[in-house]
């Protein structure tokens, strides 16, 4: 599973209409460390990440891998 940006945590967040303690509480993570992240002053341990991550999917966000273009994201049509 490949990790996440700072700019796609946002994105996904964006989408979703998710406040950072939405996304805290469905990636049972804290508070700080998404807005710690965000703010690019840490980057999460990778257990966090990925909970951060399997939650925005769960929502129905896909991640694009960098393909030279830059890494991105969308909202699945399930």
């Amino acid at each position: 599973m490949n990790q996440i940006s700072v700019e796609q945590c946002r994105g996904a967040r964006a989408m979703l209409g998710w406040s950072q303690a939405e996304l805290a509480d469905a990636a049972g993570v804290s508070r700080a460390t998404v807005v710690d992240f965000e703010r690019g002053l840490r980057v999460p341990h990778r257990n966090n990440l990925i909970a951060i991550r399997e939650a925005f999917e769960a929502a129905g966000i896909e991640f694009i891998p960098e393909n030279g273009g830059g890494a991105g994201l969308r909202l699945s049509r399930r």
